[in-house]
């Protein structure tokens, strides 16, 4: 008979988060698949938990998946976790759980918190419909056209962004969604948790001035009604020029951005091409 695959969601800070079912279920399973074995030990270390680790991350998990499956059909069960938060909420974890349900192997879950549901209580926003992005590509050519497909998107926004591109993804968002408002949200439960509630414009002046340290939420307004007409030529421009930096030809570019904004390509192709 298989195993099970328990999906156990951790403390995303402040360990007092961590549930009594959580630690039944750590110290009960055959082994843990960790995102980081390192970080997970010192959890384990904390609640007493002797269960043996195995390293499951972005960079094994083609590998690691088959043998954890393996070990499930075995008849072991397995706790997956990841470093903080819910594990396959932007993590590889979503991998292996759609492993174990193609070859047969149940899965349950243990839920715990979530950064992406906790920052949304906080953040003031709209929650009645919102979407969730995780993190945007380090590349800026595929960062700046995914969000320039959601500059009509009209539910709450969700982003996860880490410190060092956090001013660039900023830069970006204000440039395709224009000067919307924005919870910048971070250290969620820890001693500094703290919601900065602004404008995209001035997240990026307040960054420009301040360092970004800690892991990040961002939750942006939707588009209104009239959010794709509502983008000025000034924005249309800089997305054309973001576009052409990143290879674009001109002409090309300027369509584009003519087609997210709805302002004339003929307009912006010859701002576009001034010297």
């Amino acid at each position: 008979m298989s195993g099970c695959l328990y999906v156990v969601g951790t403390p995303i800070g402040n360990l007092g988060d961590m549930s009594p079912r959580a630690v039944e279920m750590l110290s009960s399973a055959d082994f843990i698949a960790a995102e980081d074995t390192r970080v997970t030990l010192k959890l384990l270390n904390k609640f007493e938990i002797h269960t043996p680790l195995v390293s499951y991350h972005e960079h094994n998990f083609l590998t690691m998946g088959p043998k954890i499956v393996e070990r499930l059909q075995s008849g072991e069960n397995c706790a997956l976790v990841t470093d903080a938060g819910m594990p396959a909420i932007s993590d590889p974890g979503e991998d292996l759980v759609r492993l174990c349900r193609e070859n047969g192997v149940e899965v349950m879950s243990v839920p715990g918190p979530s950064a992406l549901i906790t920052a949304l209580a906080i953040s003031g926003m709209s929650s009645r419909r919102f979407c969730f992005e995780g993190f945007l590509s380090a590349q800026k050519g595929e960062r700046r056209a995914a969000l320039s497909e959601l500059a009509a998107e009209k539910r709450t926004l969700i982003f996860y962004e880490s410190p060092h591109r956090l001013l660039a993804t900023l830069s970006d968002m204000a440039a395709a969604f224009g000067d919307r408002p924005i919870a910048v949200v971070k250290e969620l439960t820890k001693l500094h948790e703290n919601v900065l509630r602004t404008s995209l414009v001035a997240a990026v002046d307040y960054f420009t001035e301040n360092q970004p340290k800690g892991e990040y939420v961002l939750i942006v307004e939707g588009a209104g009604e009239i959010q794709r007409e509502a983008l000025d030529f000034d924005q249309a421009v800089a997305i054309a020029k973001g576009y052409i930096a990143d290879g674009m030809q001109p002409t090309a570019a300027a369509k584009r951005a003519a087609a997210e904004s709805g302002l004339k390509r003929a307009n912006i192709y010859k701002a576009i091409s001034q010297k």
